[in-house]
């Protein structure tokens, strides 16, 4: 008896452990299920600690057609270069100076480097691109986590799952759950795939800091039988002690 109560009390302890690695739990009501948005309802604005790198021609942008069509080698451009948003909003650029960006759209950050440049150049045309961009794809297994360069702002849900090498064995389609910032909240999207009726939401276009979790199947016979047999495998040795010292006292 004294055996068997020390391998329940084992067992219920190791047993705390399984499935751990299960992440995001929480109640139904926590979740959206409908009015999933497809598309962006807003701009991306600038964060801290963003990258942004931008290019910068004369003349309205003239220099750029002439020299694309050959009628001119000539013209002066900046581009290439990365600037980090740093924590107080601002990224400190050749000629202007600290400016800030955090908090704006890209249009706005190209507007208002043209107004800045064109105390310095003629008619400055700016393009800007923020070079960070990215989502986290958990793909149904903790070990198999991405981080997807987002290479262009029409990446859709799919395409972040295939970059992430598609949902694994363990994972289950019926249960993504998409976790986007709103408002500065995170708020949590149920997506279901398993049917064809998530075709709906394949073509959902992801979103800069989205994290894409697929929950994972629970892997408890695994997971019992790796608690399980160390305790089994101490009980055996005692027993083995045990008679050992009984058949020679």
């Amino acid at each position: 008896i004294g055996v068997l109560v020390v391998f329940l009390v084992g067992f219920l302890i190791q047993s705390c452990g399984i499935n751990n690695n299960v992440m995001f739990k929480q109640s139904k009501d926590e979740v959206k299920y409908d009015s999933i948005p497809l598309n962006p309802t807003e701009d991306y604005k600038i964060s801290i600690d963003d990258k942004i790198t931008f290019s910068l021609t004369t003349n309205d942008g003239t220099d750029i057609i002439e020299k694309m069509s050959g009628i001119s080698e000539k013209g002066s451009s900046v581009s290439g270069v990365e600037y980090i948003v740093r924590a107080n909003g601002e990224a400190e650029l050749p000629v202007i100076g600290k400016i800030r960006l955090a908090g704006l759209t890209v249009e706005q950050a190209e507007d208002t480097l043209v107004s800045l440049f064109s105390g310095e150049y003629v008619e400055p045309f700016v393009q800007v691109k923020v070079t960070n961009q990215r989502v986290i794809v958990f793909p149904g297994n903790g070990s198999d986590a991405k981080v997807i360069p987002l290479m262009n702002s029409n990446t859709t849900l799919m395409e972040a799952l295939a970059q992430a090498g598609g949902i694994t064995d363990r994972g289950k389609a019926n249960t993504i759950k998409l976790m986007r910032k709103v408002d500065g909240k995170r708020v949590i999207y149920g997506i279901d795939l398993s049917t064809i009726d998530g075709l709906k939401y394949v073509d959902m276009i992801v979103q800069a800091n989205d994290y894409i979790y697929v929950e994972p199947t629970p892997d408890i016979g695994r997971q019992v039988a790796a608690s399980v047999v160390p305790i089994v495998s101490l009980i055996s040795s005692a027993i083995v002690v045990v008679t050992a010292f009984t058949l020679f006292k």
